[in-house]
């Protein structure tokens, strides 16, 4: 039937994405292996899409 598990091309060759920092603007290189990486310039952190749905601000708690 089949020679190997669908989609497994994909794990074994890892995609680079390039984002947009949203701080500074930067770019961020990201592979589709990544769970997150860090801008050089500002160290904000994104998260990889396909990982995780959705990247949510940080707020402090407030007392």
């Amino acid at each position: 039937m089949f020679k190997k598990c669908p989609g497994s091309s994909s794990l074994r060759t890892p995609e680079l994405k390039i984002k947009k920092c949203p701080e500074c603007g930067s770019e961020i290189e990201i592979f589709s292996t990544d769970l997150k990486a860090s801008c050089e310039q500002c160290g904000f952190t994104v998260y990889n899409d396909l990982q995780s749905f959705q990247q949510l601000p940080y707020f402090p708690k407030q007392f």
